[in-house]
């Protein structure tokens, strides 16, 4: 299988497991499952081994789903930039904000205090002429 075919399988697998572990039906089971392996503590004297069960099934399950769950979020990301994107360039907005998000922390930073800066300045331009035609 080629590193396409590969990467395509494991988002399509990602995407599989994100809905179905984002249902109520799955924290339901979940919840379930860690009942019962509480009820059978007694049956195991609440021993080392019983409690060695549980925690290594959710650290497993745990450290997989990050690399699941952080596959879903790239592919969201970008998907809205994506879409952000388009809106830029179908819109009014000036082109230069599409692709910002590959600046560095920096450049962000300076992009958002200009943007900041800019926003108060027409918000004072705006509330001026309402200003001068309370006062008249």
């Amino acid at each position: 299988m080629s590193e396409n075919g590969h990467s395509n399988f494991f988002s399509k697998f990602a995407s599989a497991v994100s809905n179905w572990s984002g249902r109520p039906v799955t924290f339901v089971a979940a919840v379930a499952l860690v009942l019962v392996w509480a009820m059978v503590g007694p049956f195991f004297g609440f021993s080392e081994n019983w409690q060695l069960v549980i925690n290594t099934g959710t650290t497993i399950i745990t450290f997989l789903m990050v690399f699941v769950l952080q596959n879903s979020q790239n592919r969201d990301g970008k998907a809205l930039q994506a879409k952000l994107d388009e809106l830029i360039l179908t819109s009014q907005a000036q082109n230069k904000f599409v692709g910002i998000e590959k600046l560095d922390e920096q450049e962000l930073r300076e992009m958002s205090r200009r943007l900041s800066e800019q926003a108060e300045r027409l918000e004072r331009a705006a509330e001026k002429p309402r200003r001068d035609s309370e006062s008249v």
